[in-house]
């Protein structure tokens, strides 16, 4: 309200509230403008926080160097007097205004964020991050104090990813992100990031702003609303495999007699595929899991339950390896295993797994440098559908999933149990809370329904004899 002098409150952190003897601090902003209290509200802020680091080492706590300024440059006052608010104190005005401690940097904050503790992240999900940090931080620049981030500087980072060819630092090593993007706007035929990426990035930046606004680093997302407009319809992204792709998949060497394993898998021969390249494929087709989560499985995770053969998805593990992680909550379920995945001989390859000593069921795949065994999985399969004659628009391993839903949908299961097999979501509100309510449906339950997957006209009848993954006679 005009008229009004704005003040500045902060909540003292719980552990230094025995050195501040109050739980609130509060100053006058000497001002009745809104915009200019915003303005000395976001230095204030940076003042406090300094304050506290300071504290906070003077009481041998755990502080955080990157946010301590000069003893000489700390004008918030120490001492303080009792204001007319019970259990607050007023801080008294700084005595030298022009020497200010900064701003936290952008790089500052977006550790502060990824560090916080109150926020669960898949491995994915971190990996996903740090790409976003490599790419903002360069652009924007990681020394940049977090209240100089405009909306003019957000423009300038979705312009620049606009332009960003896709693995734009293996392919030009040497240059910026800003400097590749100027050569692909000239360059048509770079190839850049597409909109759902491009989108995904701005997310994630939106996602550490609006963490920012919420611990009042900043005042609001300068960055809000900034997303290209999708042209592709959701449901035009990926698609399900049609059935002559789906045959020639299951009809390709690797199931019916290959040169070898490794690089004649494409060549007519006499080797059954195993492993990894015999059954990944057939698991998303009758499970629609998702490709990590049939990659990292452990042959532990294939058990039974209460008297049902399923597929544990899980983090969490028997045997001791911390190298399992899932999109989300929802993700973490049991599958039971489908009654072809059983007739085809599946629990002949996982028996011979135990016995061999084996803790992965895919060991034959390497777990790469980040720890995902679906990636090395990812790029060989997309070559093994250009040699199968598979290979279309909107296709990929991830189509299995979305062929699982539409298979389930014709056989009319109930889109609860659905959601359950696939470990999609629920969705929000009182449909949410109303989940986590009982221990959700038994196994025997979850069997019958993956019992009625099926995929009219494709026919697996020739995988069933002879699998003892050895080479044909």
């Amino acid at each position: 309200m005009r008229g009004s002098i704005y003040q500045f409150r902060v909540r003292v952190p719980a552990d230094l509230r025995p050195e501040f003897g109050c739980s609130h601090l509060k100053r006058s902003l000497r001002t009745d403008s809104p915009s200019l209290a915003v303005k000395l509200g976001r230095r204030m802020a940076s003042e406090i926080d300094a304050l506290f680091e300071e504290k906070r080492r003077a009481a041998g706590l755990r502080y955080d160097q990157r946010l301590l300024a000069d003893n000489d440059n700390i004008s918030v006052a120490t001492k303080a007097e009792p204001s007319s608010l019970g259990g607050d104190r007023v801080i008294s005005p700084s005595r030298d205004d022009q020497q200010r401690p900064t701003a936290p940097t952008l790089s500052a904050i977006y550790q502060l964020y990824l560090d916080d503790p109150t926020r669960r992240r898949c491995a994915r999900t971190m990996v996903a991050h740090q790409t976003t940090r490599r790419v903002v931080e360069e652009v924007v620049g990681a020394s940049t104090p977090i209240t100089d981030i405009t909306r003019e500087t957000c423009r300038d980072l979705f312009e620049t990813l606009r332009w960003l060819p896709v693995n734009y630092s293996k392919i030009y090593n040497d240059l910026s992100a800003r400097d590749a993007a100027a050569i692909a706007k000239s360059d048509t035929k770079i190839r850049t990031l597409n909109p759902t990426n491009l989108n995904a990035y701005m997310a994630r930046f939106g996602s550490l702003l609006n963490w920012a606004v919420a611990e009042e680093y900043i005042a609001r997302n300068p960055s809000r609303g900034l997303q290209l407009a999708e042209t592709i319809h959701p449901q035009d992204r990926r698609q399900p495999f049609s059935l002559q792709q789906l045959q020639r998949i299951f009809t390709a060497p690797v199931y019916v007699g290959c040169k070898d394993q490794e690089g004649g898998y494409a060549v007519a021969g006499r080797v059954i595929a195993t492993g990894a390249r015999y059954w990944v494929a057939l698991a998303g087709l009758l499970t629609g899991a998702r490709l990590n989560e049939i990659c990292q499985l452990d042959v532990a995770d294939i058990r039974l339950v209460e008297g049902v053969t399923c597929f544990v998805i899980t983090e969490e593990s028997l045997v001791g390896i911390r190298d399992k992680s899932l999109k989300n909550k929802a993700s973490a379920r049991i599958v039971p295993i489908h009654p072809t995945l059983l007739r085809l001989g599946f629990m002949d390859f996982v028996d011979q797994k135990r016995k061999s000593g084996a803790l992965k069921l895919f060991d034959d795949l390497p777990p790469g440098a980040k720890g995902f065994r679906s990636v090395a999985y990812s790029r060989w399969f997309s070559r093994f559908l250009v040699s199968a004659s598979a290979s279309a628009p909107q296709t990929c391993y991830h189509s299995f999933r979305h062929g699982f839903r539409d298979a389930a949908r014709n056989a009319r299961i109930d889109r609860d149990i659905v959601l359950r097999l696939g470990g999609w979501t629920t969705g929000g509100g009182h449909s949410e809370a109303a989940d986590n309510y009982g221990t959700g449906y038994s196994p025997r339950v979850l069997f019958d329904a993956i019992s009625k997957i099926e995929y009219p006209g494709l026919d697996l009848t020739h995988l069933i004899h002879g699998q003892s993954w050895t080479e044909i006679a």
